[in-house]
């Protein structure tokens, strides 16, 4: 994730929507949005009157969300699930992948184990994850053309171009390069990978870690996931 151009790049979605009806009809009050980012949902999340700890370990992404306005009080953390307090919440969610950003299985337990602890009895435990099976880094590779925003301080148009390294076994590596078109200057170079689970592994993991009651939904839609959904949404309770 880059905070100086994501919010631009990552507009409202039907991902958003699904997020927000979900927590809505489990009727949650106080949650906690691991893996905030910039607080692009965070504050849709904040606009409903949930009471959210936001916690993401990007110093810099917690410094962009901190600046924006919210209704009511929000507490940021820099850190991660271990940095979640005990019995706490009634709902854990994490959007946009970041499950995937767990590279090994040992630090995706953890993260597991973790949010587990954190919950109050009976909590819900919400994340998406891209499907193994759809393949989804083909049509990655090819598009050619660069996002484009534009560079908050100086109104420069800014281009974001991706490289991709692929696969060393289920961990797939690309890199994002921010360029400022009128100066030609690269802004920010990054190297960015993705772990690719299986359904069952998830299930798994989740089941080892003490979940139950494992929901997948599949392509922000309320039906149940299939071997051909793009994306898998659970929805897990402690």
């Amino acid at each position: 994730m880059i905070p100086l151009v994501y919010d631009q790049i990552n507009r409202w979605a039907k991902d958003d929507e699904f997020f927000l009806a979900l927590l809505k009809k489990l009727k949650v009050n106080k949650i906690a949005d691991l893996g905030c980012g910039t607080g692009r949902l965070t504050a849709h999340f904040a606009k409903e009157g949930y009471h959210i700890t936001a916690v993401d370990p990007n110093e810099e992404a917690i410094e962009y969300a901190r600046n924006k306005q919210y209704p009511g009080e929000l507490d940021w953390i820099v850190g991660d699930s271990s940095h979640l307090r005990k019995h706490t919440f009634d709902a854990v969610i994490m959007t946009a992948n970041v499950a995937q950003v767990f590279l090994t299985d040992e630090s995706w337990q953890q993260n597991l184990s973790d949010v587990y602890r954190a919950l109050k009895p009976g909590g819900h435990f919400i994340f998406d994850t891209r499907n193994p099976i759809a393949r989804v880094w083909e049509e990655w590779e090819k598009d050619m053309t660069p996002d484009v925003a534009v560079h908050e301080e100086t109104g420069d148009t800014l281009e974001i171009w991706t490289e991709y390294e692929g696969f060393a076994e289920d961990v797939f590596t690309f890199y994002e390069t921010v360029k400022n078109v009128r100066t030609d200057e690269v802004l920010i170079r990054e190297k960015m990978q993705l772990k690719f689970r299986t359904k069952e592994a998830i299930d798994e993991s989740l089941l080892q870690a003490g979940f139950s009651q494992i929901e997948v939904y599949g392509d922000w839609e309320f039906e149940q996931a299939t071997a051909e959904s793009k994306s898998f949404i659970f929805h897990s309770r402690k």
